[in-house]
């Protein structure tokens, strides 16, 4: 499966993987982020839920705090 992922194009040997996968496979479990699935923000409540498909384009952002 190929993807998109803030403007890169990554490919994947799997061919179904929910957001909830790919966060974990990113190393971002637990981190501050917000993700965008083909112009839709996905709730964190639905990251298992959301299945990927070939040609998605998702936009990962992390939360930066400061002051």
């Amino acid at each position: 499966m190929q993807i998109t992922i803030n403007g890169h194009l990554k490919s994947f040997e799997c061919d179904k993987m929910t957001i909830a996968e790919l966060v974990t496979y990113m190393n971002l479990t637990g981190k501050r982020i917000a993700i965008e699935c083909n112009g839709e923000i996905i709730a964190r409540s639905q990251y298992e839920f959301t299945q990927l498909s070939q040609h998605d384009a998702l936009e990962i952002v992390g939360a930066v705090g400061g002051g």
